[in-house]
């Protein structure tokens, strides 16, 4: 699995150079047209992350709930993220997919409640969760591209 979590590590890598030019300001913004901004998507990311493979194999988060609940799948931005926020956020990119990989190959994933995800995926186990993220993450980067331009403006 190794594998899928660099196809996950190289894009988020990326990310943080694409946001690197904007400020706390930019990443709050919400422009006309949208339901949420650039740090809402990456929050999500990881709190997406979270619940596919930790929530559904019953696990304990890496996170805090109250970040969970504040990004998970269904939320919006309810509220400024200042600067310290900002950069726990682009901590937590990384430091918790170092553990979901430690932590998949340790074994600790027995169990999974499968779901079928909004985009009519299947997730059926751990393996399935996994494969699904990079197809995620994908949708939510192209949107903070998109936001990106307009808040570039």
């Amino acid at each position: 699995m190794t594998k899928t979590i660099e196809i996950i590590r190289t894009p988020r890598k990326l990310l943080i150079g694409i946001i690197e030019s904007l400020t706390t300001e930019q990443l709050n913004q919400i422009p006309a047209g949208f339901n949420n901004n650039i740090i809402w998507n990456i929050g999500h990311l990881i709190a997406a992350q979270q619940g596919v493979c930790y929530k559904r194999s019953g696990l304990e988060l890496k996170t805090d709930e109250a970040f969970f609940q504040a990004y998970r799948p269904g939320t919006k931005p309810e509220g400024f993220v200042g600067g310290d926020e900002v950069e726990r956020i682009k901590i937590l990119l990384f430091s918790t997919l170092d553990e979901l990989e430690a932590d998949y190959d340790a074994g600790i994933f027995k169990t999974y409640t499968s779901v079928v995800t909004r985009y009519g995926i299947a997730l059926t186990n751990i393996d399935d969760a996994l494969n699904f993220l990079p197809f995620h993450e994908g949708l939510h980067i192209g949107c903070i591209i998109a936001l990106k331009r307009l808040v570039s403006l």
